[in-house]
């Protein structure tokens, strides 16, 4: 065998830090190019789904917006209102189709179309004010004019893409649009006779929407431009302005309508041409931008290829001994030290053999024999935990087998004396004697079930269950405070009375240690449908949902006996009775403010009452004077 090499010589000569650097350069690279190339051909799907829509809705809206307008005029009747709102339903439909499909590309334009909606859906409540004779011409051209500033809005969101011409062309191909939508407004306020405020709204537009214009065309390329001009030094453009001036001037010109119609018309042919030519010139440019991402990146997928050959050809065996190492410790963990403590805990012998890890690399070797040691130490440790719960479960055994054999004999002796006595006081203190007696039995039992032993109290016949309450509670320091309800006639087989009596003689006493000392407690039964179940409850301080959790964890599965943890012996002992005879106890708050313990019996320990019960007036509640 070879000398050994560290692990730290492999890793340097696999060069993983570089490696690891070309594969974020050629991930970052594809992605950046890749991402340029989708966002300039999702232009065209954008130009088809949302502005190509927006401006087919502008236009019928600004249409819709002169017919009403002269119908306030009353140079128009209702029915061409009626058409042309109609027409606006329309295509105000296919824009919502159309949108949906593409607002959630991101989350402004999401904000932005949604804000459109909101807008669309004020058409109505126009239209009303309109025919219901609340709304003026001015109140009205603002109304929809609201309508259709958000949908520019959306056109200059959606405008937006990485190549910059593109953008700055199809900003200021918007604003030239912006500046036809001035121009309508000012179609449908300049009919007619103008007043004050109307004139002073004409005058704004007229300046703005000559700004803009002239703002615009200078920063258009030759091809979109050229249109632009000429039809802004075309005689009709000429002739709209001096009509522009007149009303300024308080006149009213003729001829205004018809002027301005054909202007509009000419002002939006112009404007969809120039953005379609912006749509069309996207798709060139996303295959130069593809053509330059498949270039760098299939440079940079070679060179990573080559890298990675080379790092594979001298991490191929590190890897297999990793693996190998890997495996090993998962085995060890998994399944053989588990195998040990399950066997330790039976009491049977087990061997365990060490570890076989070859590797020529010595950090590697070094941990195999390192997973062996532990190995040993585990099972060692697992072995003298097993002897030591033995000898302690023998020491539970013998102490409490021979506490149960005095207690057994004073018990007779008590009962021998109580026979005999006379005096009342002596009865009484004779009677506490007996009662500590038989609470002295039941930790001398609850010690012989910690160890794994069962204790030797039972009884051959079924027992009926307000019986087994009875005593329970009998079993108890404060028993003066326990209130045993009445219950039905079932009894509980006699095999598991003794345990039974001891679990709810535990609840019960837990119940008395954590409530007021003037506070009662209530024990009640009642048949269920799997069986029969007891109920504990106190009016005591109650838990926290936290720890009645854990409570109840540690009630549905038994823990292992901990030595250290001595406080909790109730617990142990409830919860290994529960689990020898199957007997849920369920843990949760009581409507007084304490704890109500549930104790489920199954139905194969319930059995049915002796004979019916005869009739009689309902019992009282007792509560418990002496020990049975």
């Amino acid at each position: 065998m070879g000398r050994s090499r560290t692990i730290r010589m492999k890793i340097i000569g696999l060069l993983l830090v570089p490696l690891a650097s070309m594969v974020v350069l050629w991930g970052v690279i594809t992605a950046v190019t890749a991402s340029e190339s989708l966002e300039l051909r999702q232009y065209k799907t954008v130009w088809t789904n949302l502005r190509l829509p927006a401006y087919k809705l502008i236009s019928e809206i600004q249409r819709e917006r002169l017919v009403s307008a002269r119908l306030l005029r009353h140079t128009a009747d209702k029915s061409a209102v009626s058409a042309q709102r109609t027409r606006t339903d329309v295509v105000r439909d296919a824009f919502k189709q159309l949108s949906s499909n593409s607002k959630d590309r991101s989350e402004e334009i999401r904000t932005q179309v949604d804000a459109v909606y909101t807008q669309l859906d004020r058409l109505d409540s126009v239209r009303g004010e309109i025919d219901a004779g609340l709304s003026d011409r001015l109140h009205t051209v603002e109304a929809y004019s609201s309508i259709i500033d958000t949908l520019f809005g959306l056109h200059r969101r959606v405008a937006l893409i990485d190549d910059i011409p593109i953008y700055e062309q199809s900003r200021v191909t918007i604003d030239m649009s912006y500046a036809k939508e001035l121009l309508t407004r000012e179609q449908a306020i300049g009919l007619g006779r103008v007043d004050a405020a109307e004139r002073r709204l004409f005058t704004q537009l007229v300046g703005n929407r000559r700004f803009l214009v002239d703002q615009a065309v200078v920063e258009l390329d030759t091809v979109l431009r050229d249109p632009q001009v000429t039809l802004l030094t075309s005689p009709a453009y000429q002739r709209m302005r001096m009509m522009e001036d007149q009303i300024i001037a308080g006149g009213t010109p003729s001829g205004w309508l018809g002027t301005t119609e054909e202007l509009a018309k000419s002002f939006q042919a112009a404007q969809m041409r120039a953005s379609e030519i912006l749509n069309e010139r996207a798709d060139p440019v996303a295959d130069q931008v593809l053509s330059r991402a498949f270039l760098l990146t299939g440079t940079a997928l070679a060179l990573v290829i080559v890298s990675i050959a080379f790092s594979l050809r001298m991490g191929d065996r590190l890897s297999k001994e990793l693996a190998a190492l890997r495996l090993t410790a998962l085995e060890v963990a998994q399944e053989r030290l588990p195998q040990v403590v399950a066997k330790l805990r039976k009491g049977e012998t087990v061997e365990v053999p060490e570890l076989s890890v070859t590797s020529t690399t010595a950090e590697i070797d070094d941990v195999g024999q390192a997973f062996s040691t532990v190995q040993q130490t585990a099972v060692e440790a697992a072995v003298g935990q097993a002897q030591l719960s033995e000898g302690v479960g023998h020491v539970f055994r013998n102490l409490a087998r021979r506490s149960q054999t005095l207690l057994h004999r004073q018990r007779i002796q008590l009962a021998d004396m109580q026979h005999r006595a006379t005096d009342p006081d002596h009865l009484e203190d004779l009677f506490k004697l007996d009662h500590l007696t038989t609470r002295m039995r039941r930790h001398a039992e609850g010690l012989i079930i910690l160890s794994g032993a069962t204790p030797g109290r039972g009884w051959s016949k079924p027992v009926p269950l307000h019986d087994v309450a009875r005593g329970a509670a009998a079993e108890v320091e404060d028993y003066q405070r326990v209130v045993v309800e009445p219950m039905t006639g079932q009894r509980l087989a006699g095999a598991v009375v003794g345990d039974v009596i001891h679990l709810i003689a535990e609840l019960i006493e837990n119940a008395t240690v954590y409530s007021p000392a003037h506070t009662p407690v209530i024990v009640r039964g009642e048949e269920a449908a799997r069986g029969f179940a007891f109920e504990v409850e106190d009016r005591g301080l109650g838990m926290e949902p936290e720890e009645l959790a854990d409570y109840n964890e540690r009630l549905a599965s038994p823990p292992e006996f901990d030595l250290a943890d001595s406080d909790r012996l109730g617990l142990f002992v409830v919860s290994r009775l529960a689990a020898r005879h199957d007997i849920r106890v369920t843990l949760r708050g009581s409507p007084y403010g304490g704890t109500t313990a549930i104790v489920l019996i199954p139905e194969e320990h319930v059995a049915e009452p002796e004979a019916p019960a005869a009739v009689q007036e309902p019992a009282r509640p007792m509560r418990v004077v002496r020990s049975e």
